[in-house]
């Protein structure tokens, strides 16, 4: 883990100086953008990808070493895969080298830059989100889950587009990164979930949903394996090792508590605020039904990074004396779950051929 907790200092002060020495930029809605600095925005980038991309273990990375060395990757494999987009990436890669790490390397690479431009963009207070993607175990998760977590980033940096209501951008983003992970064509339907008002008679009918989930889980969980028969996730129908973690329930509920709480003032300072709170939203609830079966957790990967946009702008809506408190105990509070979900509970251990502490 000494990488890792050096990895968070190191971005966390070049994301934090990138701010202080940015420039305000008019965001064409009445409002300044303290737009970070784009050098040391490029050093987050780069931290971010050197370490992710370095890697030889950590969750399902393993897997993906060994099916690249064995692997031939024929047209014929490739098209017979539900992702042909990596299987692709793959072939390709595989006919420069043998070696499996430029493959995690470029995936990391790629998954980073896109995620972290995105919340450079966004993101009220740039080094707090970056904080937080690394505390809230985001970026840890982006290192178990290859494909899904790429497919992510790939959509993820469409919000553009789903805060402008260009469905047609947005739908094209989708289809190109559901060839690299299938799951990613829910985000079709989500997209017209998510363009309303939040905390309106829809938001009552996703939480009553969620709930209903929860209690008569054993009866509807046939009905939704039955509906993901043809996807990734259909081998998990018979899994029998628990649900999510509670903890991680509650953490996913606390920005959104704080954007009920000042949701009049966030819609005058973020007028995509509404978005991120519904896309956040879902998060909550998939982590709800996760309660119950681990593996719906996983659908999280695509909300999860709105709640990193969202804190970072649940400080402003407090008052101003306030604001240096809570964001104080928002780096303490993270840091602390961060501490417990990865080392007393999980155990990380980050192993590296090039990188070693």
């Amino acid at each position: 883990m000494a990488i890792i907790w050096l990895n968070l200092v190191v971005v966390y002060i070049a994301s934090y100086f990138s701010r202080h020495i940015a420039k305000p930029v008019p965001t064409g809605y009445g409002q300044l953008w303290m737009k970070p600095n784009q050098w040391l925005t490029a050093i987050v980038m780069v931290t971010f990808a050197l370490i992710a991309g370095l890697r030889n273990n950590i969750g399902d990375t393993v897997f993906y070493i060994h099916s690249y060395r064995i692997s031939n990757f024929t047209w014929a494999e490739v098209m017979a895969e539900k992702d042909i987009g990596f299987g692709i990436l793959q072939m390709i890669l595989k006919s420069i080298t043998d070696n499996p790490q430029p493959l995690i390397f470029i995936t990391a690479l790629v998954t980073n830059v896109l995620i972290v431009y995105v919340l450079y963009k966004y993101s009220k207070l740039f080094e707090l989100s970056v904080y937080i993607y690394i505390t809230s175990g985001l970026y840890i998760v982006s290192m178990n889950g290859i494909r899904q977590f790429l497919a992510s980033a790939i959509v993820f940096a469409a919000t553009k587009y789903l805060f402008e209501g260009n469905w047609k951008k947005y739908f094209l983003v989708v289809v190109f990164a559901s060839f690299f992970h299938g799951s990613a064509l829910i985000l079709i339907p989500i997209y017209y979930i998510v363009r309303r008002k939040a905390w309106t008679s829809s938001t009552i009918v996703l939480l009553a949903g969620s709930v209903i989930l929860i209690v008569g889980y054993s009866v509807i969980s046939n009905a939704i394996f039955s509906a993901i028969a043809d996807t990734h996730y259909s081998e998990y129908q018979n899994f029998q090792e628990g649900g999510a973690n509670i903890i991680r329930v509650a953490i996913s509920a606390v920005p959104l508590i704080f954007a009920f709480l000042g949701r009049h003032k966030l819609r005058e300072i973020f007028p995509y605020g509404d978005y991120v709170v519904n896309m956040s939203l879902l998060n909550f609830v998939v982590m709800a039904i996760a309660t119950q079966n681990w593996i719906f957790a996983r659908f999280t990967i695509y909300f999860g990074l709105y709640n990193v946009i969202l804190m970072s702008w649940v400080i402003s809506l407090f008052a101003k004396k306030q604001q240096k408190l809570v964001y104080y105990l928002i780096i303490g509070f993270y840091l602390i779950y961060f501490y417990y979900e990865n080392v007393v509970t999980l155990d990380i251990i980050y192993k590296s051929d090039f990188l070693k502490f």
